[in-house]
């Protein structure tokens, strides 16, 4: 990634804009933490990371929104995981950076 970015179109930075906000709440990056390594269920997370079912269950509906997490169905239990591993990525980076 040497050759030089050049300036994404306008509407490209707009979603890329809208995208970075996503990781602008704390709860959201201690979910995709818990997810960084397994999948797990909403009461899974919840318990996980102290908080109410239904808080994770809001959170999680903007992770999916925008791409960072999936899910699956097995029987009336839904278990969500990251993405791919560009979210993994991403975290790493962002931990990285501020770390410096």
């Amino acid at each position: 990634m040497n050759e030089k970015m050049q300036m994404p179109a306008e509407e490209e930075i707009y979603y890329l804009a809208e995208f970075y906000k996503v990781f602008g709440d704390s709860t959201r990056i201690k979910i995709l933490y818990v997810l960084l390594n397994r999948e797990l269920c909403v009461n899974d997370i919840a318990q996980e990371i102290s908080m109410s079912p239904s808080s994770i269950s809001h959170q999680l509906r903007v992770l999916k929104q925008n791409r960072l997490v999936k899910f699956r169905r097995e029987g009336k239990t839904i278990f969500y995981s990251l993405a791919d591993h560009h979210v993994e990525n991403i975290l790493s980076q962002g931990l990285e950076h501020i770390e410096e």
